[in-house]
């Protein structure tokens, strides 16, 4: 099933919001390679759509820690948990197993459950953290370079 990206995942945080669009690009790409039946395929866009969704989480837990989230510990170990689970999911792609079909599968389901809840949680605390940030000139310089580092050709809106 094609993941069709819906306003109720939309944080307000801009670029929280097109990381996320672009990991539905990829669940949706991987779809693709899926019926393609072609296993080279579906290993580049799995490599790629993990390697990407493990960059987005480190974004996040930077900007939940830069925003001095309540939560940041937490969320972090939610993220931490899903990185084993892909890292094991590629594991057994590379060792032979067919599992594009359970990724494609388990990667929707997370993305859509992981927004709606745990990543709504910190929107609040986050969202006031960049607005006084934003207020004082000096800091905004923080937000570039961290999309610089993780993500060299975002801007921020």
């Amino acid at each position: 099933m094609s993941f069709t990206w819906r306003s109720s995942f939309d944080t307000g945080i801009e670029i929280i919001d097109l990381q996320h669009r672009r990991i539905a690009d990829y669940i949706n790409q991987l779809e693709g390679a899926i019926g393609s039946q072609d296993r080279y395929f579906v290993g580049l866009v799995l490599d790629e759509l993990v390697d990407y969704t493990l960059s987005h989480l480190a974004f996040e837990e930077a900007l939940q820690e830069e925003a001095r989230y309540s939560m940041a510990v937490p969320h972090k170990a939610v993220h931490d948990q899903f990185a084993r689970r892909v890292e094991k999911y590629r594991q057994r792609h590379d060792a032979g197993e067919d599992v594009g079909a359970q990724v494609h599968g388990m990667l929707y389901s997370w993305l859509v459950h992981h927004i709606q809840r745990d990543d709504m949680a910190y929107v609040p605390e986050v969202k006031a953290a960049l607005a006084a940030r934003l207020m004082d000139r000096r800091e905004a310089s923080w937000m570039d370079r961290m999309l610089g580092r993780f993500f060299p050709v975002a801007k921020l809106a």
